[in-house]
């Protein structure tokens, strides 16, 4: 995804976020990451102190790791300030 695409789609997510949504709310955020303690730390670290409920699993073969993160957040640029943290590390796919 190049910037362009990248700022469209993060413009349309906080236009949604703003018609459905009364905030502050709840957010869910699920992603998956390549099975690697030191990505899904990364991850972690991202919510840390924020109260977040975060929850882990992996793949059947144990090669992914999908994380659903559970936090209360003030607005969407909240929300989308921390998707582009979690887009740093290696490997993630948000869903």
């Amino acid at each position: 995804m190049d910037k362009n695409d990248t700022d469209e789609f993060y413009n349309r997510l906080r236009e949604k976020l703003l018609e459905n949504t009364d905030w502050p709310s709840n957010y869910l955020y699920k992603f998956i990451v390549p099975t690697d303690e030191a990505r899904i730390q990364q991850v972690h670290k991202i919510f840390d102190n924020t109260g977040a409920v975060i929850e882990s699993k992996k793949s059947k073969k144990g090669t992914y790791t999908s994380i659903s993160i559970m936090v209360q957040m003030q607005d969407p640029d909240a929300v989308i300030e921390k998707y582009k943290e979690v887009s740093i590390v290696e490997g993630v796919i948000s869903l």
